[in-house]
């Protein structure tokens, strides 16, 4: 009988004794381990991003000529418009050097785009984040802030020597200083839990009770520059109810952010170049 239990709780033994070993082992060990299980998994999620681009490339060769000649139109319709966005953009940018040089004025952070591709994707339990398959061998720095057309999509958590790990803007560990359009007054925006079959979502706390939004007449959320990390001015996503706190000094919402974020097979991030003073 002794005998019996004893083989009952030998799992359980197990299992504490590895536990006991675990807490007991030098910190430098077990970011060794993890580093090194974290690089030996990365090629094997690089290579299957790899293969979908070649699925999808073949897919696409499977179209009929019409549908490639319709897509032709509609892409190059799309690139005269986005060279006239760009002819503006050099306007204003040349406008804005002038009046720096007129009102001694210190020059914006500048930055360089490194467009990544997404190798992985983890939108559940409590990781929201992406992957993507450039590291540290494109000089990626830790904390860069990461965007896509539709405004943000998050911040580089940690870059290793192939990959680049993101906290998605929907993730809790993203806190940034925003404000609404047409309102200098800055509120907090704070990721929540988005599952990766529904509509992301987020949270906006510290909101002036003079701010008014309705279903009729949303608010676009975007960023402030505070912080240093993002650019001002970048959407965050859409307001569309504020309730008030229960101090009654404030308001909170739930920020309704692009659904394209569950779809991206690319990033762009952005590398903060030393101003020229």
């Amino acid at each position: 009988m002794p005998k019996e239990r004893n083989q009952k709780f030998k799992p359980l033994i197990l299992l504490g004794s590895v536990l006991l070993i675990w807490i007991i082992v030098p910190p430098f060990f077990k970011k060794f381990t993890e580093n090194f299980f974290y690089e030996f998994q990365a090629p094997a999620w690089i290579v299957g991003s790899f293969v979908r681009d070649v699925q999808k490339f073949w897919t696409g060769r499977l179209e009929s000529k019409r549908d490639l000649i319709e897509e032709g139109r509609d892409l190059a319709r799309l690139n005269a418009t986005l060279q006239y966005q760009v002819q503006e953009l050099e306007a204003y940018k040349a406008q804005i050097d002038r009046l720096e040089a007129l009102f001694n004025l210190p020059s914006l952070p500048t930055y360089q785009v490194e467009i990544g591709r997404i190798a992985r994707r983890d939108t559940n339990g409590w990781w929201q984040e992406i992957v993507v398959r450039k590291g540290k061998n494109f000089g990626i720095p830790e904390g860069a802030p990461v965007v896509f057309g539709g405004g943000v999509v998050g911040k580089v958590r940690e870059v290793k020597q192939t990959t680049t790990i993101i906290d998605l803007i929907t993730s809790p560990n993203i806190r940034l200083a925003a404000v609404f359009e047409g309102d200098k007054r800055p509120v907090l925006y704070q990721g929540t839990i988005s599952g990766p079959f529904v509509s992301p979502k987020g949270n906006v706390e510290k909101v002036p009770t003079d701010i008014q939004i309705s279903r009729d007449h949303p608010r676009r959320l975007v960023t402030s520059g505070l912080g240093g990390v993002f650019p001002p001015g970048l959407t965050i996503g859409w307001v569309r109810r504020l309730d008030a706190s229960s101090d009654g000094l404030f308001q909170s919402g739930v920020v309704e952010l692009s659904n394209d974020l569950n779809a991206l097979r690319e990033v762009a991030i952005l590398k903060s170049l030393e101003s020229d003073g």
